[in-house]
């Protein structure tokens, strides 16, 4: 029963589907279906029952999971401990933009409670990288928002939170209760630099050609609708900046805030940022 079995065990039990976790654990499904037939065999009980309708965790495999979780923790803690005996038990995370997102506070606190050793460093980036410096390796693991160019990455949605568009207080559409981007056709809008991810500039311009300011970071936002009287798009999870006003815009899907790295990290650190990441944001 090695720590690499019970691994692919776990991605199993929490996907409840082994397809899933293949792509999970960037493997094919036929040596996955191989690995978790013969850790039952191993174990002399069926863990998971397997039918028609899913797949769904045996009373044996329920306890397994505990087990396997509380084993892996435990091996991740030691292999922190020994890195930082070493003096490398560093994690750089990339934070996108505006650091003042309401859970990122709750996560820094979860996370050194949770690996004391480790020194994390922060590099904040600007909204023209949506992937916080993933593709270049100028970071481990980042806490972003969607959408992105997802090549190379693996990606967890962490939450998600509704949208609305950033006017100035005494804009005519200020006093609205809701609008759409239909009564924002004819406005002037802030954009992103050429060369920005397609897929974010789309998003965030309500996939529609835009005109207007080109902006680089949350306070250029600000700054372009306070001062041109320009519009655009915000999550509604912001605190409120004097001079402006956010209305809920009701027919656009809401911003994903994912965690991303690398495929194939098997950093210790990278993973055990990844579930303080889902914990901290489930409360």
């Amino acid at each position: 029963m090695d720590l690499r079995t019970l691994r692919y065990f776990v991605a199993v039990a929490e996907e409840l589907h082994f397809g899933r976790a293949a792509v999970r654990l960037h493997m094919s499904q036929p040596p996955l279906s191989r690995a978790i037939k013969q850790l039952e065999k191993e174990v002399g009980a069926a863990l998971l029952d397997r039918s028609s309708a899913g797949v769904a965790l045996t009373a044996v495999g329920a306890v397994l999971l505990d087990e396997a979780r509380a084993l892996l923790d435990h091996a991740d803690r030691v292999r922190v401990r020994v890195a930082a005996a070493a003096g490398s038990a560093i994690l750089t995370v990339g934070i996108l933009g505006d650091s003042t997102d309401p859970d990122a506070t709750r996560l820094a606190d979860a996370y050194r409670r949770r690996r004391p050793h480790v020194e994390v460093r922060v590099r904040e980036t600007d909204l023209t990288d949506p992937t916080c410096g993933l593709h270049t390796g100028a970071v481990d693991v980042a806490l972003t928002r969607g959408p992105f160019d997802e090549t190379g990455l693996t990606v967890r949605e962490v939450r998600a939170d509704p949208v609305g568009v950033l006017l100035r207080s005494d804009d005519p559409l200020a006093d609205s209760a809701v609008l759409k981007s239909a009564d924002l056709a004819d406005r002037r809008w802030f954009r992103f630099p050429e060369g920005t991810d397609p897929l974010w500039q789309a998003y965030w311009h309500g996939d529609e050609p835009r005109e207007g300011p080109v902006v680089r970071a949350v306070q250029e936002c600000r700054q372009a609708v306070l001062w041109n009287g320009t519009v655009g798009m915000t999550p509604l999870v912001h605190e409120p900046v004097p001079g402006l006003t956010v209305v809920p815009l009701t027919d656009m899907p809401p911003s994903r805030v994912v965690v991303a790295w690398n495929d194939g990290d098997t950093n210790p650190l990278v993973r055990s940022f990844v579930q303080s990441a889902i914990i901290a944001h489930r409360h």
